[in-house]
Formats: structure tokens, C-alpha cells, sequence
């Protein structure tokens, strides 16, 4: 199975000196967040994945790939709006387009791939579904217990 487009990232979680977790990304080059207790810094680090996620998007670069040699601390999830949303960054790249012939090669208008491309921008998962499937790709949907 090919993982290319999973946006589970792994994390890292610390102590600091006033006894709050230290959650961090090892895959991001920046960025951290922290919580009270371990279970609020983790709420926290979804957000934080979120805004690393998103603001890769908006600057037009490349989402980092996941480590594969990193032990740990924990493993975070982004919120699913956003993962799909990284699909479709993601799958479009690979395309190699401008933005209008990928329009123009969907057949939509170029205002429309904008919204789709903006991760601030809702856009129902059908729709993104059914671009992905255009593209030649697959949504799969892996439900894990909670951790």
C-alpha cells in the first residue's frame, strides 16, 4: 500500500522547566505547541499539524515526508478536512500543471481549483474525492482506536 499521501506526522514531547509538554514536529522545520497535561499539549499539537500543514500549502511548497527512522513520542492525526485537502495539494503537484490547465483539464473554472487548493477554503469531500479520482487516486479510510 502506498503511504505517499498519509499526514500522520510523528511528534515529540517534552518537559519543559515549568512542567508543561513540549510537543514538537521533528518533519517541520518549525513550529511547537504545549499543554498543561499530556492529553492537552496532544489536543494542542492536532492544531499545530493543522497550521503546519496549511501554511506549507499557502507558501507553494513541497509537504516534508514522514520519518521513517524517528522513534516517537507520539503519533499525530490532522483533522480530516485538512488531510484531504493535503491529497489534493499533493496529487496536483504531481501533476505538474498551472493551476488554469488543471482547471482547464477538469473541465472547471480556475477560481474553483483556487478555492479547492486553499486550505482555508471549505470544500466538501466528494468533491475532493471525485477530483482525486480523475487523478487516478483512491480515498481509503483507516479507522484505529483512539490513542
Amino acid at each position: 500500500m502506498n503511504s505517499k499521501f498519509c499526514y500522520d506526522y510523528p511528534a515529540s514531547v517534552e518537559c519543559d522547566e515549568d512542567g508543561r509538554y513540549v510537543v514538537t514536529f521533528p518533519d517541520f522545520d518549525w513550529g511547537a505547541t504545549d499543554g498543561a497535561t499530556l492529553e492537552e499539549a496532544l489536543v494542542e499539537a492536532q492544531d499545530l499539524l493543522r497550521e503546519l500543514i496549511a501554511t506549507t500549502m499557502r507558501e507553494g511548497n513541497d509537504l516534508p515526508a514522514r520519518s521513517a527512522t524517528f522513534n516517537p513520542d507520539a503519533i499525530i492525526v490532522p483533522p480530516l478536512p485538512i488531510a484531504l485537502k493535503a491529497t489534493l495539494y499533493e496529487a496536483f503537484r504531481e501533476t505538474g500543471m498551472s493551476r488554469r490547465r488543471f482547471a482547464r483539464e477538469l473541465d472547471i473554472a480556475e477560481s474553483e481549483v483556487r478555492r479547492m487548493l486553499n486550505p482555508d477554503h471549505p470544500t466538501k469531500a466528494t468533491t475532493i474525492d471525485n477530483i482525486l479520482r480523475r487523478l487516478g487516486k483512491q480515498v481509503s479510510l483507516i479507522v484505529n482506536e483512539a490513542a
